[in-house]
Parts: structure tokens; sequence; C-alpha cells
């Protein structure tokens, strides 16, 4: 199972964000430029993201987005929520008419994995993937790999592949 680009892209652009946030308000451009997401996709995201209150914008000269939450609060699981990433490894949809209107023979296997990646994910804070970042020395400008490929640092699993 692998998140979609929408999930991966909202992780990384929120790790760019929290890197900064330091400095005043993050434009998308900057994040934009910074991680390779077109513009208007991370209006997009950020979009859901201020509707869920996990960024809030700011506008006029010097605007862009900062963090509406402290960076121990906000997980991967609230991210991946707030951009409406579906997390749901069974062929129903939780519906359990996998197989001729009936739960199929793996219906309770696939149901586990979610509720396992859910409790992984709702367990890695932005600050965890911040911190990570920092110790590698990606702080400034390094794009975010969250698709399973190595990344300069591969010793840590927070951000590997579900």
């Amino acid at each position: 199972m692998r998140l979609t680009t929408k999930g991966r892209f909202a992780v990384t652009a929120m790790i760019d964000l929290a890197l900064r946030q330091g400095s005043g308000p993050v434009t998308l451009a900057g994040i934009s430029e910074r991680q390779r997401i077109s513009l208007s996709y991370l209006e997009q995201l950020f979009g859901k993201l201020r509707r869920h209150r996990i960024v809030s914008s700011v506008r006029g000269p010097g605007g862009g987005y900062c963090l509406a939450q402290t960076i121990d609060s906000i997980t991967v699981a609230d991210i991946i929520v707030a951009v409406d990433e579906p997390l749901d490894a069974t062929s129903c949809g939780g519906k359990q008419n996998c197989q001729d209107d009936q739960r199929c023979m793996t219906h309770e296997l696939w149901t586990s994995l979610n509720e396992k990646m859910f409790e992984y994910l709702d367990s890695v804070s932005l600050a965890d993937l911040v911190a990570q970042q920092k110790r590698r020395g990606n702080a400034e400008g390094v794009s975010v790999l969250l698709d399973g490929r190595r990344t300069r640092d591969s010793q840590s699993p927070a951000v590997a592949s579900a």
C-alpha cells in the first residue's frame, strides 16, 4: 500500500513550512520552488489544511502560511486526513461488500492493516519529521522524499512508505 501524491506532497509541504516558520509566514511559491510541487496543487492542499485549522494564512506583503497548531501536536495522520487522503486497504471501502455484496475472507486482515497504519501515522508528529530533517542537515532547501526511495540517511523509519 502506498500513499498517493496528494498525501505525500501535503506531508512534504508541511515539513518545509515547519522548517521555515521561525522566519515568519512562508509562501507557497517558495515551497513550490524548493519541493518542485505545482503551485496550483499546493493552493488546493493548503486550502484543505486551512479549513482543518492545521495552517493559517497571512494576507498582504510578507504574507504566506504559518502553522495554526504547535508543531508537536500535528501528526502525519492529521495532515493526511485533512487533504482527504483515503487510507484504506480494503477493496470495499469498509462497507463489507467486497465479494458479491458479502464480506470477503480477507476483510479483517485489511481492516486490521488500516488500523495499524493509522496508529503509526498518528504516532509521528510534524516535530518528529522536522527534527529528522535537521539531523540530516536538510533544513535548507533539500527535497524530502516520502515515496520509499532512499534519502541521504535511510536509518530512520519515520517516513517509510506504507
